[in-house]
């Protein structure tokens, strides 16, 4: 299987430039992998489609403000910093615009909400640097929310592009298949007898880098990560157990479920998982997930989950329909 199988044609204006209001109007395509057969819902209809004893599953990281602005300490020309995650020692992990910035050595000044921050760049290895900062920084408020770059001139609430659950910043991009849910959605799925559990995963580089190798095999995923609480541990254990359905709200928590209950899981540390078609599924017996980019490691996922043909034709059907794609867009529900 080739990087290029997972390329699809996308009208431009059907990305999704703002979310919907109310969160849970959004569309929602209901694909059956055991028949094949697609469906036209909202995610408002949820708790009408799952079963009472489900156990939807989220991440709730929460979007760093990570994105800092400033120029370049020798020549002023223009630079823009993205902060990935934070290091034992206080040094960042980041991307550098223009990567030719990210020289080791040089500085760079930047604004932050509280005033001039220096940022040293120590190293850079392909498109991540390590930098130090002069002083503290808090990634709650250091800079601004960032966007993925197809969003333009969105000026809207910057809490739309973060779950309402979301608790520590420690992410560089939304899950964003858990956008779509409001208060009122989740009290509906209580009543509905659909449980709920919640885990971690830091989102990085290791989900939105493109995947640049025509052999996928050859793409490494960079580790992200992950925190399963033991209440969410034993409730997945006891669902199993049960044989009641898991449900993933997102390819964050798909990688991180199957690796921490693969043979090498651990309840904490580190995922670069890299699913892709051919990969035996363990844990997730269904997904709630965002339409994704072409040629990216989120699609490759969800077409190891549902098979790939299927992919292909649940795609083709949601631009026919002119469903609204990526982050601020619709979602999927993959059922048994």
């Amino acid at each position: 299987m080739r990087t290029s199988d997972f390329d699809y044609d996308l009208p431009p204006e059907l990305i999704a430039q703002h979310p919907v209001e109310p969160r849970d109007s959004a569309r929602l395509l209901v694909v059956s992998r055991g028949t094949g057969a697609l469906a036209h819902h909202h995610v408002r209809d949820l708790p009408a489609i799952l079963r009472p004893a489900d156990l939807l599953v989220l991440n709730d990281t929460r979007v760093m403000a990570a994105r800092l602005l400033g120029v370049r300490g020798d020549t002023g020309g223009r630079v823009e910093l993205l902060l990935l995650r934070e290091h034992d020692d206080g040094a960042w992990s980041a991307l550098v615009r223009p990567g030719r910035a990210a020289t080791p050595g040089r500085e760079l000044r930047l604004e932050a909400h509280d005033g001039t921050l220096t940022a040293t760049v120590r190293r850079r290895e392909e498109d991540v640097a390590t930098v130090t900062f002069d002083r503290p920084i808090d990634p709650a408020s250091a800079g601004t929310v960032p966007l993925p770059p197809y969003i333009r001139g969105y000026e809207g609430d910057p809490e739309r592009y973060q779950t309402i659950y979301a608790r520590e910043p420690r992410s560089a991009a939304a899950p964003t298949a858990g956008l779509h849910f409001t208060p009122d959605l989740f009290d509906r799925l209580t009543v509905a007898g659909i449980e709920r559990a919640f885990l971690t995963l830091e989102v990085g580089a290791g989900t939105f880098r493109p995947v640049r190798t025509e052999n996928p095999a050859e793409h490494v995923l960079a580790p992200e990560r992950y925190r399963l609480p033991p209440v969410t541990a034993d409730a997945i254990r006891a669902v199993r157990a049960e044989g009641r359905r898991i449900v993933a709200t997102g390819t964050t928590v798909v990688r991180t479920l199957e690796h921490a209950f693969g043979s090498n899981g651990d309840p904490e540390g580190e995922t670069g998982l890299f699913i892709r078609p051919g990969y035996t599924f363990n844990v997730v017996d269904a997904l709630l997930t965002n339409f994704h980019l072409p040629r990216s490691t989120l699609l490759m996922l969800v077409a190891a989950f549902a098979g790939h043909d299927l992919i292909r034709e649940a795609y083709a059907e949601a631009v026919r329909e002119r469903y609204r794609f990526y982050s601020f867009g619709d979602a999927m529900l993959i059922l048994p």
